[in-house]
């Protein structure tokens, strides 16, 4: 944990766009292999399941947009990260920023926010509750005026 809490010092005193590279760049293992992201957060099991978020769907990362690593929750973030979150915009919601903590799979913000709560790629079932909680992490969350799919 100390290793993690100190590249997070490192990445949070470059700007956005090299701490982003640095992130990704780290999750490379060999020329064109990738290995999952690294999940920060309290207590994180291996689906991303942490100590404020523990039923059998809360298996969903969200890669801040202030500092480009995946964090298990906003709680997560908070506590260990330093700084505050930075809301992902609508025009980057092509980034890929969301993890599926069953197969590892990076979806699109977009691809998350009009999913039916339930992986692309794998098929495992999201927490329908993050729809109430959206707003902390992505512009137009549903505690921002919009509801479900409205508006995404």
């Amino acid at each position: 944990m100390l290793a993690s809490r100190a590249k997070a010092r490192r990445l949070h005193g470059l700007g956005r766009a090299e701490a982003v590279a640095t992130a990704q760049d780290d999750v490379m293992t060999k020329p064109g292999t990738r290995q999952r992201p690294e999940v920060r957060g309290i207590e994180v099991d291996a689906q991303t399941r942490c100590a404020h978020y523990q039923s059998a769907a809360d298996i969903v990362a969200i890669k801040m947009r202030c500092c480009g690593v995946y964090y298990a929750c906003k709680d997560c973030h908070v506590a260990l990260a330093g700084h505050v979150i930075a809301v992902w915009p609508r025009g980057e919601w092509e980034e890929r920023a969301v993890l599926c903590g069953a197969c590892g799979r990076e979806l699109t913000i977009r691809e998350y926010l009009q999913g039916e709560s339930r992986c692309p790629g794998c098929g495992a079932e999201f927490n329908p509750g993050c729809r109430g909680r959206w707003h902390f992490y992505f512009e137009g969350g549903k505690e921002e005026g919009t509801s479900g799919k409205e508006g995404f």
